[in-house]
């Protein structure tokens, strides 16, 4: 099977599956235009602002699509083969991620654009609602855990095939010294913004040229910066200790309007690659149902593993934090929602087709920004010419790191504001605080752990994400029992994903107790306790509510 056949059965398969699937579901909504939106209620100019869907799709698409699609593929590939992971994420992505990202879009926007912890409280309680964000705190920590060790790795790890060039050239540092430039160029595009004011036409003409010359300029002073993993995570929390408290203008939007036409980039890079670059298969399709350990089976951890390319929790935070305030109509939700999870699919696909390109003997020891970087860079080559491959291959990792400094920044700014919700702390002493807990917890992870343990890391990851994914659908699913609608398109991926991910947290918890565990291992495992416990205590009054339906729906 050859890479321009895989990748046209994919895309007709999610061709079809918007139009058939995803119709069916947003039929189910009744999505109706003439219902006032929250952002139509509500326009403030700041939060809620109604947008053309056009330019949601592109901002939503560049919240959700980070370097989980990307990390997550290329880890199951190592472990399981291509296609399992192939076929997990094709299926998962149609039937259960564009569901859970469309369901909680519309939840949201039905209940005057509150989150879904919001949403979870008011359909199942106060007590449902402090379970929900304790959960979300939890998983948002080893999102930055593992995004922060996998990034650090990528800044430091190389690739031999880069070495034989004819000027000292570092290729961790050029991605590091890319990466830093591109995050200054969004902190100079936001001052221009706000103080200058310039058309958007004139900043993007600006800016998006400088992006890419900054990964040019990354492989000339490659040699300028080069660290330690240890040093890079420490630098990498500290960043996000200061980026979360920034205010928006500063940082959060021009880097997010630049990282958009990084990823449109790389996804064009990735199309061209896949039909026309001519490589051929060098990974096995299957390597087997068990690669060893409690951790090694396919069932449940190829789930798991590939968690945001087929279904992601962490999309659900997104719906109903940002993109609920700025939908102009509800059948806006389908396309954006559903359409936008659908491409991130693809991007999966994508980074499944960069490891797939590379064999064993060049892939050991390398993480998966360091795979991507490579797989991309070549795929970037068949456009640019093999002369250009330091800065082809440059631009794929920083590309990666691209992605992950977006999630890291918002993840550790909802930290921040679900521990100011917990614990009632306000003012600028309160947002430190719950900063330099959400950043500190991650910072004792990684300096008691070996530097590269993303791996270790990334199952938990994973696990929780995708249970946080079910433990959001089940709040939908009794909203819809209420208000008298059907309910088992969002029932079924509720009942399935909370199984593997119990499964899977069970089986976390087993290894920890082992001889043999790591000192990792047995933090993974009580932390996979306490999510079980939330998370059984959250199913269970989900359960209740269905099996004893509430004759009124609680209003929106």
């Amino acid at each position: 099977m050859s890479l321009p056949l895989i990748a046209t059965v994919v895309l007709v398969g999610l061709f079809f599956g918007y139009r058939l699937y995803g119709g069916f579901v947003a039929r189910q909504y009744a999505l109706d235009d003439a219902n006032p939106t929250p952002a139509s209620r509500h326009p403030d100019g700041v939060d809620f602002v109604p947008t053309r869907p056009f330019y949601l799709l592109g901002q939503h698409f560049s919240a959700i699509a980070a370097a989980g699609p990307i990390a997550g593929p290329i880890l199951a590939a190592q472990q399981f083969g291509w296609l399992p992971a192939l076929v997990w994420i094709s299926i998962g992505v149609v039937f259960i991620g564009a569901v859970h990202d469309l369901s909680t879009l519309v939840a949201s926007v039905r209940h005057d654009a509150k989150s879904i912890a919001e949403v979870v409280k008011l359909q199942l309680g106060p007590r449902a609602g402090t379970a929900m964000l304790v959960f979300i705190w939890v998983a948002l920590i080893y999102v930055i855990v593992a995004f922060t060790d996998v990034t650090a790795s990528t800044f430091v790890q190389g690739d031999p095939e880069l070495t034989g060039l004819t000027f000292d050239f570092h290729p961790g540092g050029a991605v590091a010294a890319a990466s830093m430039m591109y995050l200054g160029l969004a902190l100079v595009m936001g001052l221009v913004d706000r103080y200058l004011k310039p058309k958007l036409w004139v900043q993007t003409v600006i800016f998006v040229p400088a992006t890419l010359g900054a990964v040019w300029l990354g492989t000339k002073l490659s040699t300028v910066v080069v660290l330690g993993p240890t040093a890079w995570g420490l630098l990498i929390l500290a960043y996000c200790f200061v980026a979360s408290l920034a205010p928006v203008w500063l940082l959060l939007q021009p880097r997010g309007y630049l990282g958009g036409f990084v990823l449109y980039l790389a996804l064009a890079v990735g199309v061209i690659g896949l039909f026309f670059g001519g490589f051929e298969i060098q990974q096995p399709a299957f390597k087997g149902f068990s690669v060893g350990g409690n951790t090694g089976v396919l069932f449940p951890f190829l789930f798991v593993t590939i968690a945001c390319g087929a279904c992601s929790g962490f999309h659900g935070l997104v719906c109903s934090g940002t993109t609920s305030k700025q939908i102009e109509k509800e059948s806006h939700c389908h396309p954006v929602a559903y359409g936008a999870m659908l491409s991130e699919g693809f991007v999966a696909v994508i980074a499944l087709a960069t490891v797939m390109i590379i064999g064993n003997q060049e892939m050991a020891g390398k993480g998966a920004g360091t795979i991507y970087g490579i797989g991309l860079g070549r795929f970037f080559a068949v456009v640019l010419g093999q002369k250009h491959l330091a800065f082809a291959i440059t631009f794929g990792a920083m590309a990666f790191s691209t992605f992950v400094f977006d999630t890291l920044d918002v993840s550790t700014r909802l930290g921040r504001y679900i521990l100011q919700e917990l614990f009632g702390w306000s003012g600028r002493v309160g947002g430190w605080a719950a900063t330099g807990l959400t950043v500190g917890v991650p910072m004792l992870f990684l300096l008691v752990a070996q530097p590269g343990s993303w791996r270790s890391f990334w199952t938990l990851f994973g696990t929780s994400n995708q249970l946080l994914a079910a433990l959001s659908l089940m709040g939908v699913t009794v909203w819809l029992q209420r208000l008298g609608k059907k309910y088992w398109y969002t029932l079924a991926p509720t009942v399935f994903v909370s199984v593997v991910t119990l499964t899977s947290l069970v089986l976390q918890m087993k290894e920890a107790l082992s001889v043999t565990a790591t000192r990792v291992s047995q933090v993974n495992g009580v932390v996979a306790l306490v999510l079980t416990a939330l998370a059984g205590h959250l199913l269970y009054l989900g359960a209740r509510a269905l099996l004893r339906p509430t004759p009124v729906a609680v209003a929106a």
